[in-house]
């Protein structure tokens, strides 16, 4: 019973976490901003692997290439977001607050991070596409399948093109975090019933 509770909620805490911390992201990096901007990644660079733990979470039963596939999509998410993290967010925020302004420097840092971080959105994709191919293979047909599935996909997608940004990335935060616990759910009835409980 407290791996099934562990399981639900490394799933769906990230999410949430995420989309908490999302409210308050600044659209901008300005010097007024710059102080936020700075901490808020700081904080975030052990928050968004916890995406990547909950990939590896839905996908701990499977040892097929699909699930090892997925395994390693979302380790990538989680090494090239976190550069993201660290050039966009924390290095730039620092020089901002070092320089009181923005510049080349600054421009420099949130344009290679962005494009780690392109890197680490697609990979993050990648592997929510094989979570649900591995549900699909694993037998979670259903409706409610359908509906997480859809939930999780679509969340994938704006996270790709939103970050976690007020207020679409924020709700892709709490798409993955509804949809990660159906799957979980599903999978977890499913199990039960093999079991004969």
């Amino acid at each position: 019973m407290t791996r099934r509770w562990f399981a639900i909620a490394a799933v769906t805490l990230p999410g949430l976490i995420l989309a908490a911390v999302g409210l308050t992201h600044p659209d901008r990096l300005t010097p007024e901003t710059a102080q936020w901007w700075t901490t808020m990644h700081i904080v975030l660079l052990p928050l968004f692997p916890l995406l990547a733990v909950a990939i590896w979470v839905l996908l701990r039963r499977d040892r097929s290439p699909l699930g090892w596939a997925g395994r390693l999509a979302a380790l990538a998410y989680a090494v090239f977001y976190g550069a993201l993290d660290a050039l966009s967010g924390i290095a730039a925020g620092t020089v901002v607050l070092a320089s009181g302004g923005g510049g080349d420097e600054v421009a420099a840092l949130i344009g290679t991070g962005g494009s780690f971080g392109r890197i680490g959105e697609f990979a993050f994709l990648a592997a929510v596409v094989c979570v649900l191919g591995s549900s699909w293979r694993a037998g979670l047909r259903s409706v409610s399948f359908w509906l997480a599935a859809v939930a999780v996909l679509g969340s994938a997608y704006v996270f790709t093109i939103r970050h976690i940004y007020a207020p679409f990335g924020v709700a892709a935060m709490l798409g993955l975090a509804a949809g990660f616990l159906a799957l979980e759910l599903l999978r977890q009835r499913q199990e039960r019933e093999a079991d004969g409980d």
